[in-house]
């Protein structure tokens, strides 16, 4: 309109930093993560980040570089969300679980300059370079991370040593970085700032890249779909290699909440850690719950309040969710793809619900419902006429998603990009139908996939 001007006034482009600038100034004093005795305030976590992004950029890491990490859910890898993106990089957060040869394989097709690596799988990491060094390939510099908690079992020193890959090590690197560092924002905020793989049975791996905007907007539905508040505690029992995390790395800081890192998943680890740090929110896989409600009597404790739970993956059967609510946990049925930044959908409850048949709750709740308020649109199709199926339980179709929360493509594959994007959605391969109040339930899946930890990807 006549008048108006775009300018660095009224439009800066979205990105999740600004959720840590935000959190170190107003929740400066407040604990943002916890691992054991290890403790960080929201402005130490900024101060480690920055020094993080201005060390990688001594190193060489320049804007639209890749760093990967092969790390659990540590304090270093929460912190690799932020400082990667803050040196202008992209990071490729890899599943634990992959062995050598897959390791070895990412790192050439992503062509990361860097990779941090956990100590327990430093072993993974020596064996995808000696792959990728048999082949004549060039490898990344590697960072070792070593044990932060000096209450859990570390690493020696005589280890770092004898490694024949690389002799940095992650909380020495922090020291090397400068406070004074230029944050590097995106310059668009389509630009690149993360990079996850899915896995196929039948195809290689594909390279899902998430802009800043996608991964902004979906921090922040996150938030609303799980109902936080301000300041939550967030268990962390869903992995951050997946999806990042399904941006709760991103949406924690943006309420200035809490983030309990676990090394490893059990029952009682969760359930002391619930009770300790009066735990508000996590996410998991139906076999996380199921860890849970067969807990023993030993490692379970009554919850000192409502957990929120948000579950994806296979539907969560009725008795699971029979005993999770006798437990105390709320959970919510959510349903997404790495390409749609983890979750897409969200089984929405309604308050005249809550007088059906426990039975019939149930299965309400293991629906995967409509699209959360950050995605545009989530449909059912015909894959052929792209016509929306009736919406009468009974006829399937394709599941399809539209909006700001999905992948800007397929790394180094624009063939598969331009097919998964055929028609102006995007295209899940996954088969539902749709009932009367148009909340949609998967039936079948069209592609191969493999299931990791009750995972799609």
């Amino acid at each position: 309109m006549e008048g108006t001007v775009k300018c660095a006034a009224n439009y800066v482009p979205l990105t999740p930093i600004s959720f840590l600038e935000r959190s170190a100034v107003v929740y400066r004093e407040r604990v943002s993560v916890v691992y054991g005795s290890v403790r960080f305030t929201w402005g130490e976590t900024r101060e480690r980040c920055v020094r993080l992004a201005s060390a990688l950029s001594v190193l060489g890491v320049s804007r639209g570089d890749v760093v990967a990490a092969l790390a659990p859910n540590i304090p270093a890898m929460y912190e690799l969300h932020f400082g990667v993106p803050m040196a202008g990089a992209v990071l490729c957060a890899l599943n634990i679980r992959l062995d050598s040869a897959m390791v070895s394989v990412l790192l050439r097709h992503s062509e990361a300059k860097v990779i941090f690596v956990d100590y327990q799988f430093i072993g993974i990491a020596k064996g995808a370079f000696d792959i990728l060094s048999a082949k004549g390939f060039k490898l990344p510099t590697l960072i070792l991370i070593a044990e932060c908690d000096p209450k859990q079992l570390s690493i020696t020193s005589s280890t770092f040593s004898s490694s024949a890959i690389g002799s940095l090590e992650y909380e020495s690197f922090l020291e090397t970085g400068k406070l004074d560092f230029q944050i590097v924002r995106p310059k668009d905020e389509w630009d690149p700032i993360a990079l996850n793989y899915t896995s196929g049975t039948t195809s290689s791996p594909k390279g899902v890249v998430y802009s800043h905007r996608g991964a902004y907007l979906n921090s922040l539905s996150t938030v609303l779909l799980n109902g936080m508040g301000l300041t939550p505690v967030y268990l962390w029992t869903l992995p951050m290699f997946h999806c990042n995390g399904w941006c709760f790395t991103w949406g924690v800081a943006a309420q200035g909440g809490t983030s309990i890192c676990l090394r490893a998943v059990s029952a009682k680890t969760v359930f002391d850690n619930i009770v300790e740090h009066h735990m508000t929110h996590m996410c998991g896989a139906p076999t996380v719950l199921n860890t849970l409600i067969n807990a023993s009597v030993e490692e379970r404790k009554p919850l000192p309040g409502k957990v929120m739970v948000t579950t994806g993956g296979a539907p969560p059967p009725p008795n699971m969710l029979f005993k999770m609510d006798e437990f105390g946990f709320l959970v919510t049925h959510s349903y997404g793809l790495t390409e749609t930044f983890g979750p897409g959908t969200v089984c929405t409850w309604k308050p005249e619900w809550n007088s059906l048949p426990r039975e019939e709750q149930a299965k309400i709740k293991s629906r995967q419902g409509v699209h959360h308020s950050g995605m545009e649109e989530v449909d059912v199709k015909d894959p052929i006429t792209m016509k929306s199926v009736p919406a009468d339980a009974k006829t399937i179709g394709e599941v399809m998603f539209r909006g700001n929360p999905v992948m800007s493509g397929y790394l180094k594959n624009l063939k598969a990009t331009k097919e998964a994007f055929e028609g102006g959605w995007f295209r899940t391969g996954d088969l539902a139908v749709k009932h009367a109040d148009n909340y949609m339930e998967l039936k079948d899946r069209s592609k191969d996939i493999i299931i990791s930890g009750g995972r799609k990807h």
